[in-house]
């Protein structure tokens, strides 16, 4: 199951996202907003963040204006690894080599038919895994509880 949340500037293109999501037959979650109107994006990728962290979504997908906010939120939930993507490329190697769990984008810096291959891009790629990637995934896991790595 894959989470989505935005705040007010992400409502046009979360709906192509979930167009997507829907062709590619995944199953999501739609926590909101719908409506133009301005809204706290530490709020939603708070929530968000959460239902991954407790494995009540595999991964979520969060939209703000430049997907920053909103994941600087979501990255202060333990065990969420979000990441803003505006390129395909970083999509991919985020999940390759940082098996991050939460994608966010931004709805002012990347249009819709790139946002829809960067999510595609990111939903299609696996961790790597192997004791390098593994290693340093782990890492910031001790950094996340006051550990050092």
């Amino acid at each position: 199951m894959i989470v989505l949340a935005n705040d007010h500037a992400g409502v046009e293109l979360k709906k192509e996202i979930i167009g997507l999501l829907e062709q590619l037959n995944l199953p999501h979650k739609d926590l909101g907003v719908n409506s133009p109107e301005s809204t706290d994006y530490p709020l939603w990728g708070y929530r968000a963040a959460k239902l991954v962290a407790s494995g009540e979504c595999d991964r979520g997908i969060i939209i703000c204006g430049t997907g920053v906010g909103i994941s600087l939120a979501a990255n202060k939930v333990r065990g969420i690894r979000c990441v803003v993507c505006t390129d395909c490329y970083s999509a991919k190697l985020s999940r390759e080599h940082n098996d991050a769990n939460m994608l966010a984008l931004g709805a002012r810096v990347v249009g819709p038919d790139l946002a829809k291959m960067i999510v595609q891009v990111w939903l299609e790629t696996s961790f790597a895994g192997g004791e390098r990637h593994s290693r340093r995934v782990n890492m910031i896991g001790k950094i996340e509880q006051g550990q050092e790595p």
